[in-house]
């Protein structure tokens, strides 16, 4: 406590120079956890734009192939069938989910006179899930007996239901016309972000049990498989085995790379990982110059604040302090500035993230978010700052000598 009190009483003697000092740890700690806070939400904000069509998915075309095989030419198509996703679920284990899809255009939709000629896509209840459609409140997505019983009903984009049905109607409930065949709506997509597509956006799109569209349409070729892997990192092992299994089915070359198409979104995870690593740690770099420069303000006062207290200090040894006690009084002068500072700004960065929050920036930059790591980060630059800022000093006082102290 007697450290302490005097430390406050210099502090108060120099008003102007204790201000100046801790405006740079205060303007230093407030820079880092902005910008680190921005990194985190730049990070989270791509994530969630690109987990807006599903979380590690993969989507899988037929090609032509480019390499005779077993007695077979080039250029030979190989479309996939229903029970292709059967036989990969079967032959795959690493796979987790894994649904078919069908696609239509240029059929109409309509209600009443509105009409439309959106993708209509036959799936499975699997696919759901995987690709991140979900219901609002008051509806339902397909399921086994929809399948089973081949039903006529029909899931839609939120987009689709605002053309359709308008904003005051609630379209569960309600039939709509795919051609000349009534399907009841059985609900809403739940509104999502989504930047990428592969056929059209999930919000514009219409959804329904893929045994109803084989029967209606008669479509006997997939349009692509929809599948996603347990573990992200087995993707490439994954694609190995499906051109091997489909391969073996269809008579080709397993290393011939025309023959099937695979959009891995889980490489863009990769890349997104890659690259808000790299904007994380330029952020942390810029912010941490910052804080260091402030920390440098910092260790240049305490050497002040030796040289003016050094008759003290000799007084102090004089009567028995230890070169251990010199340097905790001073470790703890300067911990206790920095402590003050970061306290000081950390609210002000708290403040401020929240009034950018409240800014429309949410979908091209993301938000500022105060994450543990970010707090745990700064704490350890503040403490790694504060101690050398502190030492040096510190030590320096420590070793002076008794006499020359005395005659000061």
């Amino acid at each position: 406590m007697d450290n302490v009190k005097e430390i406050l009483r210099y502090l108060r003697q120099y008003k102007s120079r204790t201000f100046m000092t801790m405006f740079g740890i205060i303007w230093g700690t407030m820079t880092v956890i902005l910008l680190l806070a921005f990194g985190v939400g730049v990070k989270r904000s791509m994530s969630k734009n690109m987990h807006g069509m599903g979380e590690s998915i993969a989507i899988m075309w037929g090609g032509r192939t480019s390499i005779p095989f077993q007695g077979y030419g080039r250029d030979r198509y190989i479309n996939f069938r229903e029970e292709d996703t059967e036989l990969l679920r079967q032959e795959i284990p690493e796979i987790e989910a894994i649904s078919p899809e069908k696609q239509r255009w240029g059929m109409t939709i309509r209600r009443a006179d509105k009409i439309i000629k959106p993708n209509i896509t036959g799936i499975i209840p699997e696919y759901g899930p995987m690709r991140n459609v979900l219901p609002q409140p008051g509806g339902r997505w397909l399921n086994d007996v929809d399948m089973k019983d081949r039903r006529r009903v029909v899931f839609i984009g939120y987009k689709l239901k605002e053309f359709l049905f308008g904003t005051e109607i609630d379209a569960v409930g309600e039939y709509v016309y795919i051609g000349e065949t009534p399907f009841l709506v059985i609900g809403i997509l739940k509104e999502k972000t989504q930047p990428s597509s592969y056929s059209a956006r999930d919000q514009d799109r219409a959804f329904i049990p893929i045994t109803t569209f084989t029967s209606i349409f008669g479509h006997r070729f997939l349009s692509n498989i929809v599948y996603r892997v347990w573990d992200a990192r087995q993707s490439q092992l994954v694609k190995d085995k499906i051109f091997q299994v489909m391969g073996k089915k269809y008579t080709f070359d397993p290393k011939d790379s025309q023959v099937i198409s695979i959009w891995d979104t889980t490489e863009q995870d990769k890349f997104i990982g890659y690259f808000t690593t790299g904007f994380n740690v330029f952020m942390g770099i810029i912010g941490t110059i910052t804080l260091l420069v402030g920390g440098i303000g910092l260790a240049n006062i305490m050497y002040v604040v030796v040289q003016e207290r050094t008759r003290e200090i000799g007084i102090k040894r004089s009567v028995g302090a230890k070169k251990s006690d010199i340097i905790r009084q001073f470790m703890i002068e300067t911990f206790f500035i920095i402590g003050l500072s970061a306290m000081l700004g950390f609210i002000l960065a708290l403040i401020l993230i929240k009034l950018i929050s409240m800014l429309p920036i949410e979908d091209y930059v993301g938000v500022p978010v105060l994450s543990i790591p970010v707090t745990l980060i700064t704490i350890a630059i503040l403490g790694t700052i504060g101690f050398l800022a502190g030492y040096f000093p510190s030590r320096k006082a420590a070793n002076l000598q008794v006499v020359d102290c005395l005659r000061y």
